[in-house]
């Protein structure tokens, strides 16, 4: 005797070797032999051999027309071999009997399980919105099997193109897409950034770092609502100066400006001035909201997302010529022996005199002009040389503090394309990539001098029981990061007791918020812990934060790429194919004369340090991978690259990179 039996949704037959009351002994054509509970036997025959009839029942199964099944099978509870009965004739043997089962187990949509062996048909309703999703994946298959055939052939489908980053970086699995795109890589056998390359999918290579970066950071689109400026209603008081911001030519957003009383009298009031969007711009409000979901201003070469919209920025802009709202702290300081004396923190109108461009200027403000070794026929020539030595000396006492000096010896580059910044580059435009030493004498006036008013608004805030968003670095040691938290800690990288960014509010939005408790502190004083925005533990606090980092790294890892496409475009309008360069390590080299570290063979054994020169042997725009090998040795290690790599950018800590 032979019997069949469910075995988890699997029909299988087999000889009875042995039967109890609750369990059979079968033994299977394969030899294997299965304990088999009672209640998992459907059927017990004679014959077909086991084998046979599964054979057969499968195939008269397909015979069965579902529809006409669903029509014969009674309103109640039935059994397979009722419906068999039903269906083929009253006489219906085991195999037509298995045949009804397999086809009843198999179409759920028809008919519902109810228990050993039984079934009940399913609700009209429901059938015919079973069949429909059914017909609806049948159809969904045949367009991804010729969205699939389209990919392979070279071509792009256009849902697929519209659906091109959500693919690659955020895949719905499911959806037809993503499917048609993974079964046309199994059939191309290709990565699936080369198939859609190869299908013109991506129309240029900036374009698909530009559009991935807005798909990751920029789900809604990067254009603004519509917004207005809020006005500020404050009587403030205008302050009697005449002040001067030192910006590149392209910055629109103008934070920080300075300005200096007193020059030859023995004191020295010197100013530094910072645009108050905070006056107007409310937590919560309109404005904030976009600034918060924002966080920072993006920068790349040729363009910018700016955090604010540009018709809000400016109306809180330092623009010269203009008595600008500001956030002002003054240091007094002994002209001769520049001791600071006093600060004290206002809020007033600023008179704007001037918006120095240093693009312009670094050429003609030196130091040597500036320390009177040249001459110096340029506005501001008396304030600038003053804040020069300020300068100096501000940073000795802070590498004093930090226990070694601060050596930046990598430039900066300046990255220029021929659109000159007024329309959002698309990739072919003719780049240009120029050198700019760091702690050029205007760079180091203006970063002394927003360290000096972020460390001493940040003790500020500390001193009248104000939490802020500070910077704080514990110690010098390899792999100490600089962190952010809510407590005043001292940032050993800078040398300073404290550090908070409050001199860019309009670019940033950490200094936004330490923005609105330094106006706290400047209107109440002792009592602004009462109505600060923000109080101690203040959860809110910690979700900027943490918000803040998460984009920041974004936004800079992305204009660290952008940058280096910029940089491999260059090698290639301008037909370079050879480099110099210092080994860093694990082959790794640094190109010379330009922002480029990449892989070269043959470097691996060389040690750190060593000038090499290098071919390019390819360049890939899309991965942004530089392929080289070494050509020569130039001659012995000449610098200690290991110093250079562990030196931090302290001063991206004074002003964000514009």
């Amino acid at each position: 005797m032979f019997a069949l039996f469910d075995d988890a949704g699997k029909f299988l037959a087999g000889r009875v070797m042995s039967e109890a009351d609750s369990s059979m002994q079968i033994e299977l054509d394969s030899g294997k032999r299965v304990k088999v509970k009672a209640a998992n036997v459907l059927l017990k025959f004679e014959k077909p051999a086991p084998a046979e009839l599964i054979a057969e029942g499968q195939r008269l199964a397909q015979e069965i027309d579902l529809d006409l099944a669903w029509e014969f099978a009674p309103d109640t509870e039935f059994g397979f071999a009722d419906l068999a009965r039903d269906y083929f004739d009253a006489k219906a043997g085991v195999t037509h009997q298995v045949a009804a089962l397999f086809r009843l187990f198999e179409a759920p949509h028809y008919f519902r399980r109810a228990g050993k062996g039984q079934f009940k048909k399913a609700p009209e309703e429901i059938v015919k919105a079973a069949l429909l999703g059914i017909e609806r994946k049948r159809q969904q298959a045949l367009q991804v099997e010729a969205w699939a055939d389209e990919l392979v052939a070279g071509q792009c489908p256009d849902a697929v193109r519209d659906q091109i980053y959500k693919i690659l970086f955020k895949p719905d699995k499911n959806a037809p897409e993503y499917k048609a795109v993974v079964e046309a890589t199994k059939r191309a056998q290709k990565a699936p950034l080369d198939l859609l390359k190869a299908a013109g999918a991506l129309s240029s290579p900036y374009q698909f770092h530009w559009k991935r970066f807005l798909f990751e950071n920029f789900p809604k689109g990067a254009g603004f609502p519509a917004l207005s400026a809020p006005a500020i209603t404050d009587e403030l008081p205008l302050a009697p100066v005449r002040a001067f911001s030192v910006d590149d030519s392209h910055t629109t957003e103008i934070d920080d400006a300075l300005s200096f009383q007193g020059l030859g009298s023995g004191e020295v009031i010197f100013g530094v001035h910072i645009a108050a969007p905070g006056l107007a711009i409310q937590p919560d409000s309109a404005v904030d909201k976009v600034a918060r979901e924002r966080l920072s201003t993006v920068y790349m070469p040729g363009w910018k997302l700016t955090m604010l919209p540009d018709e809000v920025v400016q109306a809180y802009t330092l623009t010269e010529g203009r008595d600008c709202p500001a956030v002002s702290i003054y240091f007094t300081l002994d002209e001769a022996t520049l001791a600071i004396k006093s600060s004290e923190t206002k809020l007033e109108r600023v008179p704007i005199a001037a918006n120095l461009r240093h693009d312009k200027l670094d050429a003609v403000i030196t130091e040597a002009s500036l320390t009177g070794v040249a001459p110096a026929d340029y506005a501001f020539a008396a304030e600038l040389a003053f804040a020069f030595r300020l300068a100096k000396d501000l940073k000795a006492k802070r590498e004093v503090v930090r226990g070694k000096p601060e050596n930046f010896n990598r430039p900066d580059y300046n990255f220029r394309l021929d659109s000159g910044g007024l329309t959002e580059p698309t990739g072919s435009e003719q780049v240009s990539i120029s050198t700019r030493q760091r702690g050029a004498p205007l760079d180091l006036i203006v970063a002394e001098a927003m360290i000096l008013a972020n460390s001493s608004w940040g003790g500020w805030l500390a001193q009248l029981g104000l939490p802020g968003i500070y910077r704080s670095q514990a110690s010098l040691a390899p792999g100490v990061k600089v962190r952010m938290g809510t407590k005043a800690q001292p940032h050993a990288g800078m040398g300073v007791a404290q550090y908070t960014w409050a001199t860019s509010p309009l670019r940033r939005y950490v200094d936004l918020v330490n923005q609105w408790q330094i106006i706290a502190c400047a209107r109440h004083g002792k009592t602004a812990a009462l109505v600060a925005p923000f109080k101690p533990k203040d959860a809110q606090l910690f979700s900027i934060i943490s918000g803040f980092d998460a984009a920041y790294s974004a936004y800079n890892g992305f204009q660290s790429g952008i940058e280096r496409f910029w940089t491999l475009r260059w090698l290639q309008q301008n037909g370079v194919t050879e480099l110099t360069a210092a080994v860093m390590k694990e082959g790794l080299v640094r190109a010379d004369t330009l922002p480029l570290v990449f892989k070269a063979l043959g470097c691996e054994s060389l040690e750190r340090g060593t000038h090499v020169k290098v071919r390019i042997t390819g360049i890939d725009e899309m991965t942004l991978d530089v392929h080289a090998s070494l050509v020569t040795r130039l001659d012995d290690v000449v610098a200690d690259e290991a110093a250079i790599e562990a030196e931090e950018d302290e001063a991206g800590e004074a002003r964000p990179a514009r």
